[in-house]
């Protein structure tokens, strides 16, 4: 497992790491706090040493899980959560949206609150969840520069979700100094706005990382969603149109060939080589896919050690997104929901929307 710097904080982060939004939660199948412990110890077995959570993810189940996890071997691990979301004062119905809240006595409690449940006393990297760009004002990056300053947390992060702007917000975080990371959907098929946030950062050479998630467009980068899978009315995954699995299956095969390099020994499986084309930019400090199962920790946890992308692959790549891979019908893009109307996302002259899921 390789490593990697988030900014110029002096955080080094697993390449690839375990996003804990599939313990504590059913979105991604069902299992007991024991299997969940028992995953994550996988991860850390495996070499991952970031782990990402959150503190509305299960309303604290997750955060519980990763703190019993982690127990006894704290200093392996980068830890990484998320605030914003009050779930505290809101019923929620269903995975609908809950009410976000950047008061700082929230926040303030907020954070004690999730250190109490991971079982530490600081964090290395804190992120604000889905938060609107016009709700972080001074006063909020004000009392996360105390929290640093005391080292209560070593890094800071802007984690953007779908019901938000993106770009906006996504911009701010690279501009803003408080900000080591932003993290962003982001894969081969979905490139925007993570490769926006990729050019952001290289034209102002600013020291924030990516952290890259959904990293195999819901199943079909890592082929578990095949014509043949069956989606439940729970998975997340069944949240796509049809038309990005259908068009999807014809994309992955105009990719095909990346999973036989002809530049070094060695062969990659699809899963590992989308992680890989991620990580050919350098601004992409981590990835975290949606581990299902031990096994999925260990092949995708070993793509930070198969060949990387050659220039000529990744420049193939380049010219098959440009023709959308010669797909030349409806795929599924346009009913992906975004920022709101997607104006952000129009604006700054962005072909493609990236998804929610």
């Amino acid at each position: 497992m390789q490593h990697r710097e988030l900014g110029n904080s002096g955080v080094e982060v697993s390449e690839i790491g375990f996003g804990a939004w599939v313990v504590g939660t059913d979105w991604w199948g069902d299992r007991s706090d024991e299997q969940a412990v028992g995953m994550v110890e996988d991860a850390l077995d495996s070499g991952v040493t970031y782990v990402d959570t959150g503190d509305v993810y299960g309303h604290g189940d997750s955060e519980e899980i990763i703190g019993k996890a982690i127990e006894g071997r704290r200093d392996e691990v980068t830890l990484a959560t998320k605030i914003g979301y009050d779930f505290y004062n809101n019923p929620q119905a269903g995975h609908g949206e809950l009410p976000k809240e950047l008061d700082r006595e929230y926040l303030e409690t907020a954070f004690e609150r999730s250190l109490d449940r991971l079982d530490t006393d600081y964090v290395d990297l804190l992120q604000l969840h889905n938060a609107n760009v016009d709700d972080v004002t001074p006063e909020v990056r004000d009392l996360l520069r105390e929290w640093k300053e005391s080292g209560r947390v070593r890094a800071l992060g802007w984690a953007l979700g779908p019901s938000i702007g993106w770009l906006a917000e996504g911009d701010a975080a690279i501009e803003y100094e408080e900000f080591d990371a932003v993290q962003t959907v982001f894969n081969l098929f979905e490139q925007q706005p993570g490769r926006h946030f990729v050019d952001a950062i290289r034209e102002s050479d600013s020291d924030t990382s990516v952290i890259a998630r959904v990293p195999h467009s819901s199943g079909l980068l890592n082929e578990q969603v095949t014509p043949d899978t069956v989606l439940e009315d729970g998975d997340h995954r069944s949240h796509r149109p049809k038309e990005w699995y259908e068009t999807g299956w014809e994309k992955v095969e105009a990719i095909r060939f990346l999973e036989e390099p002809d530049h070094a020994e060695g062969t990659r499986t699809m899963a590992q080589a989308a992680i890989r084309w991620l990580l050919a930019h350098d601004e992409v400090a981590s990835v975290t896919p949606t581990f299902r199962d031990g096994d999925d920790i260990a092949a995708w946890s070993a793509a930070s050690d198969v060949p990387p992308l050659s220039d000529a692959e990744y420049d193939r790549v380049e010219e098959l997104y440009a023709r959308n891979f010669d797909i030349d019908r409806d795929d599924g893009m346009d009913s992906l929901r975004t920022s709101v109307g997607g104006e952000d996302i129009e604006a700054a002259g962005l072909d493609k929307r990236a998804a929610s899921y």
